[in-house]
């Protein structure tokens, strides 16, 4: 004969009942003191540098419930990262890290990046740089680079001084983040100052480089650049710095280096051998009294773009890029690298500026 199954008596059902609501009020409860959501938001912010026309600031931030479903950054070529549009801020007064995009690079795309560091607790804000944002670069407008430590400071001002973002942030705990030549932009904004001269002659030793092959390209003289190349652009307001895969790096002058006060991180991309001599930063790192040094095994200097998206690679040969934006190392996926260089510059921040509230 069959077996029949019976509903349990109403005591067991109502003691069943008690357990799932306890296991729902339970994951509610784990989910609330998860990490974050992160919320975005774009400004216009003046910059006295760059005369009447403001700059485009992204700001990434802890959130609240609420806001429109956004993917920042999402593009033909380049995956985009998800967030909130406009959502209300989550309590608490949280450390700024300031971010400077790549030369030809826009702030949107490293929206992976600032997803990691909102969801440890951080704001995330950059602008796209004129003259060396995506759509609008030339070799001529590179050399401007007090520009860029320029609208990092404009950025830095606006947002404290406006009590619709004061009230989040802790205007004392603020760290600035570059890639590239946003490298150069971090550890200049803290204190190192480049050398003409030093400049000019890596390029006539090593005319391949890439960066030497878009100023030739350009037609530019390195050694008669504005004098504003050489000085200095400090903003004492800076805490910490992580530079990664920092250009001009064979420039810096070591009197300058030795001079810089507060910690910084330099992350090179790859294997020793192969890390390019444009980028290597290693001795840079040695200079800092308070530098650390580290890397990314396997990885290649355009392994910190955004993912590609699927099929980038055969539009990008169709529309004559020679860039080869989408590659990698020989046996990690992209995904794998941005993991590892967003636990270290998490990491970095953490233990130099500390989190939110």
């Amino acid at each position: 004969p069959g077996r029949t199954t019976e509903a349990p008596p109403m005591r067991s059902r109502c003691a069943l009942l008690a357990l799932l609501l306890a296991a729902a009020s339970t994951a509610i409860s784990a989910a609330a003191a998860g990490p974050p959501q992160v919320g975005v938001r774009t400004l216009a912010v003046p910059a006295p540098e760059r005369g009447s026309k403001p700059l485009t600031v992204t700001v990434w931030y802890p959130a609240a419930v609420g806001g429109e479903a956004a993917l920042v950054g999402d593009n033909r070529v380049f995956e985009g990262t998800p967030a909130r549009r406009d959502a209300p801020f989550a309590a608490g007064r949280f450390p700024l890290v300031l971010v400077s995009h790549g030369s030809g690079g826009s702030i949107e795309t490293l929206g992976w990046l600032a997803a990691s560091l909102v969801e440890a607790g951080f704001v995330v804000a950059g602008p796209n740089h004129p003259g060396t944002t995506s759509g609008n670069s030339t070799p001529v407008d590179t050399t401007r680079m007090w520009e860029r430590t320029a609208d990092l400071s404009a950025v830095l001002t606006a947002l404290t001084e406006d009590p619709a973002w004061s009230e989040h942030l802790d205007a004392g705990r603020v760290g600035v983040l570059g890639f590239s030549l946003g490298g150069h932009t971090a550890l200049s904004i803290v204190g190192a100052r480049a050398s003409r001269e030093a400049y000019a002659r890596y390029c006539e030793d090593l005319p391949t480089m890439p960066d030497c092959v878009w100023f030739a390209s350009g037609g530019v003289d390195l050694r008669a650049v504005d004098d504003r190349f050489e000085q200095s652009n400090r903003d004492p307001r800076i805490r910490a710095a992580v530079a990664i895969d920092p250009s001009v790096a064979q420039a810096f002058v070591a009197e300058s280096l030795r001079a810089i006060a507060v910690p910084v991180e330099i992350v090179n991309l790859g294997d020793a051998a192969a890390i390019p001599v444009a980028v290597a930063a290693a001795p840079i790192a040695a200079a800092i009294p308070a530098g650390r040094y580290e890397r990314v095994a396997d990885a290649v200097h355009m392994s910190f773009l955004a993912e590609c998206q699927p099929g980038a690679k055969a539009f990008l040969a169709k529309v004559g890029e020679t860039d080869r934006l989408c590659d990698d190392g020989v046996s990690r996926t992209r995904a794998d690298i941005h993991a590892e260089i967003a636990a270290k510059v998490v990491a970095a921040f953490r233990r130099d500026l500390g989190t939110g509230d």
